[in-house]
């Protein structure tokens, strides 16, 4: 399996440098900026509804993220949303704590049922709960019993297709292995540092670069599984470059250093993506 796809999909992030419209959380929003900003894209971040519908026009890329919900910024999203959709942009949610709270699963699922998404990218307890398929969560982090492991890959690989199918889009599973499918096709990406969990917005960067990816790639599944390459990869460099006095502050800063840094042909050469039978 050729996966020139990975370089190809980095390289025209950089070449075209795509606008992405994030309706995201505010505990995150500058890390989201910033890492579009490290990978070659241009952010611009607005939930104002009065505002939202020109934002997007001039974009190529929406991502929503749930992370920090009011009923502005549902009301954005779903603006913004319906725009995205009338222009055929790449729309990628993020259902920051789905499972976690009613509001949370029910604004996931109206955006999923609603609009055009092209990638939902989430841990694995969030995407169970938003197809309903597990109760248990632990706000936004995955529950221990639903992650992925070599052992359970393959019931995993398949989870996540029929979730893909069911919603007729993309669906990016991240965690310490991630699992990226579509209805017919499943990726494992084995890139990454634990670290990553150690910080607040590695998975809100994630999102807003597979926007980016999804944007400057017309395959959905291969920018998503690009995009979630580079962010494991960038993950792998800023761990390696940790010493004694450093800490996860370090570790962010290094982080967009990397995916700064890296190129089309860093992520062909180090990315440990298996296509999945």
């Amino acid at each position: 399996m050729s996966l020139e796809f990975l370089k190809d999909a980095a390289d025209a992030v950089r070449a075209t440098t795509p606008l992405v419209h994030c309706i995201t959380n505010y505990v995150t929003v500058n890390d989201c900026a910033n890492a579009l900003l490290a990978a070659g894209a241009s952010p611009i971040m607005s939930d104002e509804p009065v505002d939202v519908v020109d934002i997007t026009s001039i974009c190529g890329g929406l991502d929503l993220n749930i992370g920090t919900l009011n009923h502005r910024s549902i009301e954005g999203m779903h603006a913004a949303g319906k725009r995205a959709a009338e222009l055929g942009h790449a729309i990628v949610l993020d259902p920051v704590g789905a499972g976690a709270s009613s509001l949370r699963t029910a604004t996931a699922s109206g955006l999923l049922d609603e609009l055009p998404i092209r990638v939902v990218r989430g841990n694995m307890s969030e995407v169970k709960a938003l197809a309903g398929a597990s109760a248990s969560t632990r706000g936004v982090d995955v529950n221990p019993a639903d992650a992925v492991s070599e052992d359970n890959l393959a019931q995993s690989a398949a989870f996540v297709r029929s979730i893909a199918e069911r919603a007729g889009c993309v669906v990016a599973v991240t965690g310490a292995i991630d699992v990226v499918a579509s209805a017919d096709r499943a990726f494992a990406i084995r890139n990454g540092s634990p670290l990553q969990g150690r910080i607040t917005g590695a998975g809100c960067m994630l999102s807003a670069l597979t926007a980016a990816y999804a944007v400057a790639h017309d395959d959905a599944l291969e920018a998503a599984v690009a995009a979630v390459a580079s962010m494991g990869l960038a993950g792998q460099a800023a761990a390696g470059r940790m010493g004694k006095p450093d800490g996860n502050g370090s570790f962010r800063t290094y982080l967009l250093d990397a995916l700064f840094n890296q190129t089309g042909d860093d992520l062909l050469e180090g990315a440990l993506v298996e296509e999945l039978g």
